[in-house]
């Protein structure tokens, strides 16, 4: 196991060590370590004495190479500041430093004092460490319907490289209900809260492995990545937009997820999912949203105070082990608030972290969008961080806004620290915008007056305005052609429907009375199309769709005799008294004719609609 691991490589290095790396003696420690969330918190009290005779100003602190992968903050600061306001509270500067005369399996960090310490002299400080995928799942791999358990392995010693005469631990947990711990001498329980020691005259590097195995059921909310963009505007807003890639970091579901199950019984079928964040907004946010990639989402609830804007977004599925989320947060900020000047230079002073609540972040990207024209750019915070530039194109810029990126990796709530963005900007740079939009408008509305008082009419003695003209004429000509065909093939109908009702009432007289009226409206309109195609023909530019205009006309005359011949038979047929099957039998070919006929003529119908 990997805490096995981790007590062997402490025990080595314990046996390794024979000599203190410096002569200061740690007269008290008092260690509590906290695993109320996922992010492991261990907060150290230190009294450290200078035995002499050398001066001293730094104290060693010292982490297993294990551990020190999974460190996110570090702060050290003096005791007697503590309980004061937050911040009144001054750390103490900290830098890693490199003992190549001790073990390699260890990370040092050296603190500052405020004074140097003279012999017999001593001074208190307290330490905070913060760190990130510090708790394994175990089991990795649960059910919808188990509790989540994590294991988290730790030294009873405080880890030191000097001497400690008397020190204790206390170890907090979320909750009562825990597996198995590590019993030692001087080990109390009380609820949630174990306590070992105290323990006296503990030799440099001093060992004791001590393991927990407990329930939490607290959400493992943990940002892959997140990229933050704050765009500045100076006429009075500064623009936040937080994209976020999320994962449940705890023990990762197997078998089926059941949504019934989970709304019925969520505290027994997903205890250990989590369905909503909270995020802790500045007071005056405004204009706040919230999307995933689909789109907008309603299940989001804002509330706030004079202090603070609190924002609850709930994601589109709960959240269990290893499923994964992407949304969008963002708001707009009073610019006041935010951006200050001082000797000629304007500065951003804003929170680096997340507002989200006890969320850890593997990877942050911040950007600073400064308006275009800045100069004199530089960026300070108070914890060591990669940065470059880049630039942003968006409306009305010439050659771009530039943008001041921040990035760090393993950052905890801790690191919500005031960061600053120095830069140089002249308020003529304002006048751009405006300038360029007066400017747009102005040429446009010229534009539109030159246009008003253009002539722009065509002549009517020009070979493209004839050409027009007698196209339109072509088109009247041909509308009135289709509009003629289209009455015939009605009186066709009308021909068939006197059929149909011959076969049914067996009047004859009827249908011959309905023959001789189509007889007569045909008669008439073909007198009507003779003229119509006689002035098609004067037109040249009807040429290309003359032939088809005439083939339109000779398959209606074809289709008009089929038409005919079929209505003759059958009349025929029942004058004789002939069977219906008879007759069905002699039409029929005739019938085969007609419905090829009318498909044709359709397809005609249609061609000239698209060219017309």
């Amino acid at each position: 196991m990997a805490i096995s691991r981790y007590v062997l490589l402490v025990f080595t290095i314990a046996m390794l060590a024979s000599t203190a790396l410096s002569d200061p003696i740690l007269t008290k420690v008092d260690r509590r370590i906290y695993l109320t969330s996922q992010i492991v918190r261990i907060a150290s009290t230190l009294k450290v004495e200078n035995p002499g005779p050398l001066i001293m100003s730094e104290v060693l602190l010292a982490f297993p190479e294990l551990q020190a992968k999974n460190l996110a903050y570090l702060m050290a600061s003096s005791h007697e500041s503590k309980g004061k306001a937050k911040g009144s509270v001054v750390s103490l500067p900290i830098k890693a430093v490199n003992l190549n005369d001790r073990p390699s399996a260890l990370t040092f960090y050296s603190v500052i004092l405020p004074k140097e310490l003279a012999a017999g002299e001593s001074f208190t400080l307290d330490v905070l460490a913060a760190f990130t995928h510090a708790l394994r799942p175990v089991p990795e791999k649960i059910t919808q319907a188990d509790i989540q358990l994590v294991l988290y392995g730790d030294s009873v010693y405080y880890l030191s490289p000097y001497e400690v005469k008397v020190q204790s631990l206390s170890v907090k947990l979320p909750d009562s209900k825990i597996e198995s711990y590590t019993e030692l001498e001087n080990t109390k329980v009380h609820g949630s809260e174990i306590k070992y020691g105290p323990y006296e005259n503990l030799p440099p590097f001093s060992n004791s492995p001590i393991a927990f195995h407990f329930q939490s059921n607290l959400p493992f909310a943990v940002a892959e990545e997140l990229v933050r963009e704050i765009e500045i505007s100076h006429w009075g807003n500064v623009q936040v937009t937080e994209h976020y890639k999320l994962i449940h970091g705890g023990a990762k579901i197997k078998g089926e997820f059941s949504r019934l199950d989970f709304q019925a019984r969520p505290n027994d079928r997903g205890a250990s999912a989590f369905s909503f964040l909270v995020a802790h907004l500045p007071a005056r946010a405004h204009s706040v949203y919230y999307r995933d990639l689909i789109g907008n989402i309603s299940t989001s609830h804002l509330r706030g105070d004079s202090k603070k804007t609190e924002l609850m977004i709930e994601p589109r599925y709960p959240m269990l082990g290893g499923w994964r989320t992407a949304f969008t947060i963002g708001y707009g900020l009073p610019l006041q608030d935010f951006l200050y000047e001082s000797e000629g230079n304007r500065f951003l002073n804003m929170t680096f972290g997340s507002p989200m609540i006890e969320l850890a972040i593997d990877t942050l990207i911040l950007k600073v969008v400064l308006p275009e024209g800045s100069s004199d750019i530089s960026a300070a915070a108070p914890f060591p961080i990669k940065q470059w530039r880049e630039t942003k194109i968006s409306h009305l810029d010439i050659g771009g806004r530039p943008v001041v990126v921040l990035e760090k990796t393993n950052v905890v709530p801790e690191h919500n620290q005031y960061f600053q963005v120095y830069y140089k900007f002249s308020g003529l740079s304002m006048l751009r915008e405006p300038l360029m939009l007066i400017s747009g408008f102005l040429f446009f509305f010229a534009a539109c007056i030159g246009y008003m008082h253009a002539d722009t009419s065509i002549s009517k003695s020009s070979a493209s305005y004839l050409a027009k003209q007698q196209w339109e004429e072509v088109q009247v000509l041909i509308h009135k052609v289709q509009n003629v065909i289209s009455r015939c093939l009605a009186t066709h109908d009308n021909l068939e429907a006197s059929l149909r009702d011959l076969s049914r009432t067996g009047d004859v007289q009827a249908c011959k009375a309905a023959r001789k009226y189509a007889d007569g409206l045909l008669k008439e309109l073909s007198k009507e199309m003779k003229p119509l195609l006689t002035s098609l023909q004067a037109y040249p530019s009807a040429a290309q769709i003359l032939p088809k205009v005439e083939e339109l006309v000779a398959k209606e005359r074809e289709l008009q005799e089929k038409v005919m011949l079929k209505h003759s038979t059958a009349v025929e047929g029942y004058e004789r008294k002939s069977g219906a099957r008879d007759i069905d039998h002699r039409v029929a070919l005739l019938q085969q004719k007609i419905t090829a006929l009318k498909q044709e003529v359709d397809d005609l119908l249609q061609f000239i609609d698209d060219i017309i």
